[in-house]
């Protein structure tokens, strides 16, 4: 069944504004599959969670982190990174780190396995965000259902990005054979598991009618903001949310939560925790390919900073060296501390990450270096980005402030942009630099290009 905004906003129950800066009313009558209601947190199956295109395990800290505050045992989530996370130009044709529709049916496969043997559960749900419900689909469907309890679909094209003729070898093609598999038959779900789709109110970039947000503007995709939604499932909408906020917004997590738990969070808030450890996985893109492959000697020093001014108080408060196997950590922070995260390693650009306290303990803040400083930065004397990995900049949306100034490189409308690029003169270099985005605000510093040093605004909400 299909609940859009509009019934929803007759529904009761309202959220209140919260750190993405959205309010709304949200409720729903029936489910079209009705999930088990559990009754303790324990009893919730254990919960895979998975990532999209090109990204790693550490969007989902935020709900991970929402889901212990709701007495979710630790031990009994995941969150996968798969070992090359972007998709190939053709499904059967190999790509230097790039993975296939198969690669990645095969490592969620072996993670199910691995959450299974911790928990002793015989069924675990799984949640994906946009490629990631891909092979979560692909696994149900081709033998895997007996395994999966829930499946969350948060944000992803089920029915492609684009529907051409052309380039049918993708596996975002709707045309294509990897998507026309999932899809034939008069359901679209696999029997045995119970299916959401979490969509947005069309502001998903990769929900839209028009080409121009896949490079071909003015050229039908054959798409709409439907697109995501299944025959079989139950398919909510979201609002105004973008193609990342569907899956890591405040408003996603009562509904993956609902949906898997049986019942209501008890509280949308993310809880602190006493003491805070962080440890994470440092990754590389060999080749400009990004991946999640691990970095051997690469160093990794954190500082507590002024939330103020950016400023260093002290000395590091943290430093290791990572071995084979791209592990960082663990650092004892507190959860009231803003942070400094500078990331060194061979070959790459350094790294200055400035971050938000830290509510709680976390082993998948995972690192990768900023992309090299190139022509596009040309006479600037300082680069300084702010980035949003679980959501995009949506003007005039969101309230979105680099160095006091609406950024011009952020285009208004559908939100599209996560990244946002600040460059500095000579004069600018050493100086706090504020990004805001809605209610969350970091400082950080502008360091010298000449050092090959870029610092990141690094955006929790």
């Amino acid at each position: 069944m299909d609940l859009t905004r509009r019934t929803m906003l007759r529904g009761a129950g309202a959220l209140p504004l919260l750190a993405g800066g959205f309010a709304g009313n949200l409720s729903f009558s029936a489910l079209a599959q009705p999930a088990a209601a559990p009754s303790a947190a324990n009893e919730i199956p254990p919960v895979l969670f998975v990532h999209g295109n090109g990204d790693h395990a550490a969007l989902w800290i935020t709900t991970l982190w929402r889901m212990e505050s709701n007495g979710v045992p630790r031990e009994r989530m995941m969150a996968i990174s798969f070992t090359d996370p972007l998709a190939r130009t053709d499904d059967k044709v190999e790509q230097a780190n790039r993975s296939s529709t198969e690669d990645q049916r095969r490592e969620l496969g072996e993670a199910i396995k691995q959450l299974k043997q911790r928990t002793g559960a015989m069924r675990v749900a799984l949640v994906g965000n946009s490629r990631g419900g891909y092979s979560i689909r692909n696994i149900v469907k081709n033998g895997g259902g007996a395994d999966v309890s829930h499946a969350v679909l948060c944000g992803v094209p089920n029915h492609g990005i684009y529907q051409w003729d052309e380039g049918l070898g993708g596996e975002f093609n709707g045309r294509g054979p990897f998507l026309r598999g999932l899809n034939e038959g008069e359901s679209e779900v696999t029997a045995g598991t119970a299916f959401l789709t979490l969509r947005s109110d069309g502001m998903d970039k990769y929900a839209q009618a028009d080409g121009r947000f896949v490079g071909k503007p003015g050229v039908p995709t054959g798409i709409t903001s439907d697109g995501p939604a299944l025959k079989g499932a139950t398919n909510l909408v979201l609002g105004a949310l973008d193609h990342r906020e569907v899956a890591f917004h405040p408003r996603a997590f009562r509904e993956i939560y609902k949906f898997i738990a049986g019942k209501e969070p008890s509280r949308i808030e993310i809880v602190p925790e006493a003491g805070v450890r962080l440890s994470g996985l440092v990754t590389g893109a060999p080749g400009g390919v990004v991946t999640n492959r691990p970095v051997s000697g690469a160093t990794v020093e954190i500082y507590r900073v002024s939330p103020e001014t950016g400023e260093r108080s002290g000395g590091p408060i943290h430093s290791s060296q990572t071995g084979a196997d791209g592990r960082w950590g663990p650092a004892q922070v507190e959860p009231t501390w803003y942070l400094e995260i500078v990331l060194t390693s061979s070959g790459a650009t350094t790294t200055h990450f400035y971050r938000s306290p830290f509510p709680r303990s976390s082993d998948i803040v995972n690192l990768r270096a900023a992309r090299p400083i190139g022509s596009a930065d040309a006479g600037a004397d300082a680069v300084v980005l702010m980035t949003r990995p679980r959501g995009y900049f949506g003007l005039p949306r969101d309230v979105v402030l680099l160095d006091g100034k609406e950024p011009k490189d952020v285009k208004p409308g559908v939100p599209t942009d996560s990244t946002t690029t600040l460059r500095l003169a000579a004069e600018e270099v050493g100086r706090s630099v504020v990004a805001m985005f809605n209610t969350e605000r970091i400082v950080a510093r502008a360091w010298p290009a000449s050092e090959n040093r870029i610092a990141v605004a690094e955006l929790t909400y």
